[in-house]
This record gives C-alpha cells, sequence and structure tokens, in this order.
C-alpha cells in the first residue's frame, strides 16, 4: 500500500518513549536500527482509515512493554521511497486514527528539510 499524508507537528510525547531502552532494543533487533527519539507525525486522508487498521489490527509485530509503558505495534515502510523505517501504532496513544507516526533512524525533518504541510508518500 502507498499512499500520500501531510506532515504535522505531533505532541512531543514520542521522544520520552522512543528514548527507553525496552523499545530501542526492541527495534534495534527486528528493524536493524535504532530510531531518533521521535516520530515523523504524517496525516493521512481518512479514505484509507479501513485498510490501515486492518494493517494495523492484523499486525503480529509487537513490542511489549515494560511495567507503565503501552504496547506497540509496527510494520517495515518506506518515506519517500527512499528512507527505510517503521510505522509505528502505539496502544496508547492521543492522536486521530488518520495520524501515522513513522520512525526512522534519523532526525527526518533535518534530513528531508521538511516542514508542517509538506506531501510525502508512505509505502508499506
Amino acid at each position: 500500500m502507498k499512499i500520500n499524508g501531510e506532515v504535522t507537528t505531533g505532541l512531543g510525547k514520542a521522544a520520552f518513549f522512543l528514548s527507553q531502552d525496552f523499545y530501542t532494543n526492541e527495534f534495534k533487533k527486528n528493524l536493524g536500527f535504532v530510531p531518533y527519539p521521535g516520530t515523523l507525525n504524517v496525516v493521512v486522508s481518512e479514505e484509507y482509515l479501513d485498510e490501515i487498521n486492518e494493517i494495523k489490527d492484523s499486525c503480529e509485530n509487537l513490542i511489549k512493554p515494560d511495567e507503565g509503558f503501552g504496547a506497540v505495534k509496527y510494520i517495515e515502510a518506506k518515506l519517500n521511497d527512499d528512507i527505510n523505517g517503521a510505522i509505528v501504532f502505539p496502544a496508547k496513544t492521543t492522536h486521530d486514527e488518520n495520524y501515522l507516526e513513522f520512525i526512522a533512524e534519523d532526525k527526518l525533518r533535518d534530513k528531508l528539510d521538511l516542514k508542517d504541510e509538506d506531501i510525502v508518500s508512505l509505502e508499506f
């Protein structure tokens, strides 16, 4: 599946969670990289929600947390046909369903000079 979406500013909470050893160790083991402590938030059209929810519900990639933290499902993905990473689906989130959170090794806003409202593609 390949979709376009709009970059938006998140809440800033991902940095804390992605700096926890049990998350970073699992991402390193399963994806081959330690993610930058933050996500690139991409708002997608609601027309894709049924497909995205189906993918999320059938996803078996799961990081079980330490006590007090939520589980995270993830699927490997590619941003703009170039950047390997993953879309994460935290069990505990305050984002609307049409927000996708993309993780990668680098700070993508800096690496790709991305700003809010820029259009990016995600393939997963």
